[in-house]
């Protein structure tokens, strides 16, 4: 099976943005808005927990989760070939 490295990068990466924008907003509705630094504002400039963040969270995070599933997507179609061609 040959995984279709667009539609899986897309899907990554609007999985990945959604969930920070919902998880930024979990954390603003239960606990208030935060300009404390976090760990994943270390790896992505700007991000915080408020709601300008949680903007730059999704956008970040849909950028990240779209490269990351487009590699992934990509090695395990090179690896798939490669075993099934020795066979």
């Amino acid at each position: 099976m040959i995984l279709n490295i667009r539609a899986f990068a897309l899907t990554c990466g609007l999985y990945w943005g959604i969930a920070l924008f919902l998880a930024t907003w979990w954390l603003i509705v239960f606990y208030g808005a935060s300009s404390e630094p976090t760990i994943i504002g270390k790896f992505y400039p700007g991000y915080s927990i408020t709601p300008l963040g949680s903007v730059l969270g999704l956008i970040w995070g849909s950028l990240d989760g779209l490269i990351g599933g487009a590699i992934f997507a990509w090695l395990y179609n090179l690896i798939t070939t490669k075993l099934t061609s020795q066979r």
